[in-house]
């Protein structure tokens, strides 16, 4: 994950020295905010992925904290973004733009003043080539997804991913590559860090807006899909729903398009990748480089 340099309230630094110290209060608290971003190689040259959306969606989780200083526009730190490409000298990369608070040690946030960081380093396929190939083997978590009244939930708050990691590590350790989070009623919401669908006799379902945080690629499927012809429902399902789906997989920035062929050692019907899933997936990885219906006004190339 090592760079050359990182972005840091207007300056690039050296990787070594983008440090911050130990007791800053959002190392201890969580209270962060973060987004993942992908660049991509094209023929045009290096091209960012919906930075736009990302970067609003990112003022937006600053916003939903309650902090109403932060100094940056969405069109200032896309300007960021681009300087931390071209000063790594990347044509594909993924990219974490991190609010972090600076200030007094304490629980009060108005003490405190919004810094901003962004990194980028080469990172290939989240879930690793052969799962990407051959599809996850996912299980449903025994812990559950946060309840909106705990917590900011429509909010990329660092804080929240602990949530994630108890997930995602516990999983990991019983042998999955991923997991499913059900929400607090019991139905299914996501996955430690993608959306998640499910196709039945030909619609593509996913978990409505409400239990869920607002993916930009499940957004992009769901756009894709209505190019082809595909009916899209968002509505509540269950895990057992999953058990004897025809399709399943999951969308996210670092995960992209993955799709999932057991879940709680239940083989998703012939335990292959289906078709459906290898169609939206080859339309994705065309759009984002650079040759689809939608490059041009979701790609964002380095200037």
């Amino acid at each position: 994950m090592k760079s050359d340099f990182i972005w840091m309230d207007g300056e690039l630094v050296p990787y070594d020295q983008a440090t911050v110290h130990l007791l800053t209060p959002t190392l201890h608290y969580g209270v962060g905010v973060f987004e993942g971003i992908r660049c991509y190689p094209t023929p045009d040259g290096p091209a960012v992925f919906r930075l736009r959306e990302h970067l609003s969606r990112f003022r937006e989780s600053i916003h939903i904290l309650g902090i109403s200083d932060f100094p940056y526009s969405v069109e200032d730190l896309r300007q960021a973004v681009h300087q931390t490409i071209k000063a790594n000298g990347f044509t594909g990369c993924y990219i974490r733009p991190l609010m972090y608070l600076q200030g007094p040690l304490g629980l009060n946030m108005d003490q405190s003043r919004p810094r901003v960081g962004i990194a980028a380093w080469e990172w290939g396929p989240y879930l690793g080539k052969e799962v990407g190939e051959k599809g996850a083997h996912m299980m449903v978590s025994s812990f559950t997804r946060l309840h909106p009244n705990i917590s900011m939930t429509k909010s990329k708050v660092a804080g929240n991913y602990v949530n994630s990691m108890l997930v995602k590590t516990l999983a990991l350790r019983s042998g999955y590559d991923e997991a499913v989070i059900l929400d607090p009623q019991g139905f299914v919401a996501e996955c430690t860090g993608e959306n998640i669908f499910m196709v039945r006799k030909g619609v593509l379902y996913t978990p409505p807006l409400a239990n869920v945080l607002e993916g930009l690629t499940r957004d992009s499927v769901i756009t894709l899909a209505g190019d082809a012809g595909i009916r899209v429902e968002e509505k509540l399902f269950t895990r057992d729903q999953l058990y004897i789906a025809d399709e399943i997989f999951i969308t996210g920035t670092a995960a992209e398009m993955v799709g999932v062929v057991k879940v709680d050692h239940r083989q998703i019907k012939d335990g292959q990748v289906g078709p459906l899933t290898r169609s939206l997936s080859q339309a994705f990885s065309e759009t984002v480089h650079g040759n689809g219906k939608h490059s041009p006004s979701w790609l964002d190339y380095l200037e």
